[in-house]
């Protein structure tokens, strides 16, 4: 078995791809039937699948995305559209900031102690 990809059900899947494409790198690609999907680079396939509801409570799962400088990440993904959730926090494993995606789902910078 392999991971294939991550499949993240939206509202907006062209716009939510934009974001993560932009963030992360890549292509966004616009598919049949309302879906989305960018391959960042070192990562699998992200694919936004539309749903007719938007995301009403907190993720069971969640993205954590290794940068070498929080502060200057969490920046560049406020300016495209990601809002902080909080502040970083600090414990004996490293550091971490929480965000939401335009859409609302929430994924984490971290940095390894």
């Amino acid at each position: 078995m392999r991971l294939d990809q991550i499949v993240v059900d939206c509202v907006d899947p062209a716009g939510l791809v934009r974001f993560w494409a932009g963030l992360l790198g890549g292509r966004p690609v616009e598919r049949e039937h309302g879906w989305a999907h960018v391959v960042p680079p070192g990562w699998p396939r992200i694919s936004f699948q539309p749903v007719p509801e938007p995301k009403a409570v907190k993720n069971r799962l969640h993205l954590d995305i290794g940068v070498d400088d929080i502060t200057a990440a969490t920046e560049r993904a406020v300016g495209l559209g990601a809002r902080p959730q909080g502040a970083v926090q600090t414990d004996e494993q490293g550091s971490f900031q929480v965000l939401l995606d335009p859409a609302g789902n929430e994924f984490c910078f971290v940095k390894a102690a």
